[in-house]
């Protein structure tokens, strides 16, 4: 199963809506160059959601675009929630390894308040960094057959 990179996202801090960019560097042990979230945690160095996902939230009427729910990697043409922990993902060179599927929110974001939900705790996934390298928009990203 194939989809598309709709959008690479970076923010320079936590908690903040995350501006598309033209590409990312993504590192071992590490997640995204220059991203707020990157660091040594095992689990969550890098987000993705699906811009079906975010097609949920537009057709409740929210102006949304990739990016505004803190994810790193939009994509187009993959069930990123409905993939089991331990899926890989590549793109490119680039290797992904799915670490966690939905999150926690301790706090209701902007989204929440806005809308009365929000799909990024349910539908959004989390990925660490197996093979390092670069993603851009356009790139295809699939499922790594095992």
């Amino acid at each position: 199963m194939t989809g598309e990179i709709v959008s690479v996202n970076v923010s320079a801090g936590k908690g903040e809506r995350k501006k598309p960019v033209d590409s990312v560097e993504l590192r071992i042990g590490h997640g995204i160059e220059g991203d707020g979230h990157a660091g040594p945690d095992p689990v969550r160095q890098v987000s993705m959601l699906a811009l079906e996902s975010i097609d949920k939230m537009r057709a409740k009427g929210l102006d949304v675009n990739p990016g505004d729910f803190a994810e790193n990697i939009t994509t187009k043409g993959l069930n990123l929630y409905g993939l089991p922990v331990g899926t890989r993902l590549r793109s490119g060179a680039v290797e992904l390894e799915v670490t966690q599927i939905g999150k926690e929110c301790h706090d209701r974001c902007a989204i929440y308040y806005q809308a009365g939900d929000c799909v990024m705790p349910r539908e959004g996934i989390f990925v660490k960094t197996i093979v390092p390298g670069f993603l851009r928009a356009g790139d295809a990203i699939a499922i790594v057959e095992k």
